[in-house]
């Protein structure tokens, strides 16, 4: 067979960086770029765990690129020690080493796409292999392929490469592990791929139809659930806010949640648990938290907050803060009926230091229109603020005396009154 089903569709227009190993795959797809005049690099790993033939791989690259006039660019690992310190297999320390190396390389050069020479027979094994995890759908997809990470050979057996290879004499490396069942995926291809293929002849071609059902299975199902997250999740100025009550009615509710909030480094059984606990409880992952107040879920980002408290010095009006906050000295009369943004405070009771600071345990304050003192937690619930509210909301203070809670409420003991001599006008978008 002297063809192959390649997907190279998008990428004549871009820049492309080849994975390239040194064996048949990687070598038979450098082969059918140079020979489609695409615009590419190479990029070799070096993972140092065959001794002398890994070092020959590297130079069997770095000879094939410098003949063709290929930018060539390699990387050598310490494998071992990497897969040592954060207790992974070899393979996955392998994997996520050359990925994270692929995507500097890109960012440094600029190149638009990555591709790799994954084919239907890597995609019938990572098939078995998640499986036997008890994936979902999408793991039942094969390797995957993003915007930025093309698979080109993903559709050509492995058959079909080897005698590309034959028919165009292009020479490959031949890594002596593929032989041995030291690693899964080697037992996946030698004792069950391999026999059954024997016993099934058509068994690779009737497994890329599965494939293509399972995606357009995986697509159809996708689309129904974001059609149905948009409803649901209500995006209030970056945060989202979901109703408890929804989230329950929903079936398979493990499978919606599963959809929705893995991405956000979430698991379905957890958030199931969030679904009936109190308010206040949470879940944090590396980039977004979860929490449950009252009879929702709030979805928000992990603040980097730089401020805790810091200070204000009003002869400095174009300080940088953390809110946009503007004041100066005014003759307005005291009539004027002052919006919640505005604060018109006695500049002379202001003691220094000032400072903007965030919600503490204990907080009170005098609110204007009021008697006697308020707790700020009980202000914080009568005016039916939710947990993420509460988080950002910005305290203005003389010494450890809140004075304006941002935007909402002064303390009468600092507002201006007729006799009061330096008026000072403080605003903040709302």
């Amino acid at each position: 067979m002297n063809t192959l089903a390649l997907q190279l569709n998008g990428l004549q227009n871009k820049s492309v960086l080849l994975a390239h190993s040194g064996g048949v795959d990687s070598c038979v797809l450098a082969y059918v770029l140079l020979q489609k005049g695409m615009d590419f690099s190479v990029a070799h790993c070096n993972f140092q765990l065959r001794g002398e033939a890994s070092n020959e791989d590297a130079e069997f690259v770095k000879t094939w690129c410098a003949q063709q006039e290929i930018p060539f660019y390699i990387k050598t690992f310490d494998t071992s020690s990497y897969k040592e310190r954060f207790k992974k297999s070899t393979q996955e320390a392998a994997r996520e080493l050359r990925y994270e190396w692929f995507q500097q390389l890109m960012e440094l050069q600029g190149i638009d796409v990555l591709v790799t020479a994954h084919h239907l027979n890597d995609q019938l094994e990572t098939f078995l292999i998640n499986a036997t995890r008890g994936t979902g759908i999408s793991g039942l997809l094969g390797i995957p392929q993003t915007q930025n990470v093309i698979r080109p050979l993903a559709n050509s057996s492995k058959k079909e490469i080897l005698n590309y290879a034959a028919l165009h004499n292009i020479p490959w490396r031949e890594d002596a592990s593929n032989q041995t069942d030291v690693y899964l995926r080697n037992k996946i291809r030698h004792q069950v791929v391999t026999p059954l293929e024997e016993l099934k002849p058509q068994a690779l071609e009737n497994f890329k139809d599965t494939l293509s059902h399972l995606a357009e299975a995986e697509e159809f199902m996708s689309h129904q659930l974001d059609q149905l997250k948009a409803k649901i999740f209500n995006d209030q100025q970056g945060v989202f806010a979901i109703e408890v009550q929804q989230l329950k009615e929903q079936h398979p509710l493990n499978f919606c949640l599963h959809h929705w909030f893995a991405p956000f480094g979430f698991e379905a059984k957890e958030v199931q648990k969030l679904l009936h606990a109190s308010s206040g409880k949470q879940l944090v992952s590396s980039s977004h938290r979860l929490i449950r107040d009252r009879e929702q879920l709030l979805l928000t980002p992990v603040s980097e907050e730089k401020f805790v408290e810091l200070t204000v010095d009003l002869e400095k009006p174009n300080q940088k803060l953390p809110l946009d906050l503007e004041w100066n000295i005014v003759e307005a009369p005291i009539q004027q009926q002052w919006e919640a943004q505005e604060a018109f405070l006695n500049k002379d009771l202001l003691k220094n230091p000032l400072t903007l600071r965030k919600y503490k345990k204990g907080d009170y304050f005098c609110p204007t229109g009021m008697k006697g003192n308020k707790l700020l937690s009980k202000f914080f619930k009568d005016e039916k603020y939710s947990l993420i509210e509460k988080e950002k909301q910005w305290l203005f203070c003389s010494q450890d005396q809140i004075v304006w809670v941002v935007g909402r409420r002064c303390d009468r003991r600092f507002i201006a009154t007729a006799q009061t001599q330096n008026k000072l006008l403080m605003r903040t978008k709302k």
